[in-house]
């Protein structure tokens, strides 16, 4: 019992040391740095410009429609808005019927099953299956926004 005592005791002295601690550093005044003066405008070098160029001021449905808007009339279309779909879907659709059947739409994966399928046996290990695992995708050549 005297152990439990004396943990509890050495327990709420170390609490209230942390306290103290914690309070005398937030009462300390530390004045904030001076803000940084404002440079002086350097004249610009000939053959380039004195300001960088503005951003694009339009938002992000206004870009997503302008992409949309292939003809830029102000008006999106049912075939406009087809247009980024159609050439995955002729890639899939072998037969050219303009139907995908489930065989054209399954072949990557009946590819991919018998590219892994070492032994041939009709079934994936846990080190074949391994083999169907993704591609890390190469980094991208667009720079990333980090806003």
């Amino acid at each position: 019992m005297w152990r439990f005592l004396a943990g509890v005791g050495s327990a709420m002295l170390l609490i209230g040391a942390g306290f103290f601690i914690w309070t005398g550093m937030a009462q300390e005044d530390e004045s904030l740095p001076p803000p940084p003066e404002a440079e002086a405008e350097v004249p610009a070098e000939p053959g380039r410009p004195a300001r960088p160029p503005s951003a694009d001021e339009r938002t992000k449905e206004q870009r997503r429609f302008d992409r949309a808007d292939r003809d830029k009339n102000g008006q999106v279309t049912l075939a406009e808005l087809l247009y980024p779909r159609q050439r995955p879907f002729q890639r899939l659709d072998t037969n050219r019927d303009g139907k995908l059947s489930f065989e054209e739409w399954a072949v990557r994966t009946r590819t991919k099953f018998g590219d892994a399928d070492a032994n041939r046996d009709g079934n994936l290990t846990r080190q074949e299956y391994a083999t169907t695992a993704p591609r890390p995708r190469a980094p991208s050549r667009q720079k990333a926004c980090n806003c």
